[in-house]
């Protein structure tokens, strides 16, 4: 495997900046404050009036300039205050051959470290063909999803895996590289049905190809 330099590290394919850590719906600007959030807190909003602005939020970026978010985080990938002993994350930007991908993300999933996996996930869908794009993009957001379920957060996992599902749904008939879509599919919907609290990531893992292709 190799790495290469690309322009979309800072464009997440799996939504997992988008999800507000405070009342775990997805906002659409993962810039700004949370709408949810600032419509039930802020008075001028409860009266009709405008929010305030919000002040841009500085970026941070990697040392060859490409948007990476500096914060340390926990093995669930939940930021830690700057300066704090985190999680190692995966590299950015390495390309892999599908196969690889797929192995390298069930290994991680199988390990209870479904955040992780969605990093290996995300370098595929950057990486890929534009026909497999939703894919891998879907299966990031799988991971994600189940990452927020491991998190206790249902709101942001179900909203998550129920992206995920719809957007790895077309492949089904083809099922590129082995990947399990109709299994995956079932999966995620289970999920969902039966969120009530924190599940351990580990136990929940999905499988990622069908058992012949693994």
């Amino acid at each position: 495997m190799s790495t290469r330099s690309h322009d979309e590290g800072g464009d997440p394919a799996c939504w997992l900046d988008r999800v507000c850590e405070e009342c775990g719906r997805i906002r659409e600007d993962p810039a700004a404050a949370c709408p949810h959030c600032a419509a039930a807190q802020d008075p001028a909003v409860r009266a009709g009036g405008a929010p305030a602005p919000e002040t841009s939020r500085r970026r941070d970026r990697d040392a060859e300039g490409r948007a990476r978010n500096a914060r340390p985080r926990d093995g669930l990938g939940r930021p830690l205050p700057y300066g704090s002993p985190g999680v190692a994350r995966q590299p950015e930007g390495v390309v892999r051959e599908p196969t690889e991908s797929l192995a390298e993300a069930q290994r991680l999933l199988d390990d209870g470290m479904p955040f992780h996996a969605h990093e290996v996930l995300e370098d595929a869908w950057k990486s890929g063909p534009p026909a497999e794009r939703e894919l891998w993009r879907g299966l990031a957001q799988l991971a994600v999803g189940l990452t927020h379920a491991a998190r206790g957060n249902v709101t942001g996992a179900g909203s998550l895996l129920t992206r995920g599902a719809a957007a790895i749904g077309p492949y089904a008939g083809t099922a590129p590289h082995g990947v399990d879509v109709d299994g995956l599919i079932r999966w995620a919907g289970e999920l969902v049905g039966s969120l009530r609290g924190p599940v351990p990531a580990a136990d929940h893992a999905p499988r990622l190809r069908v058992a012949a292709e693994r």
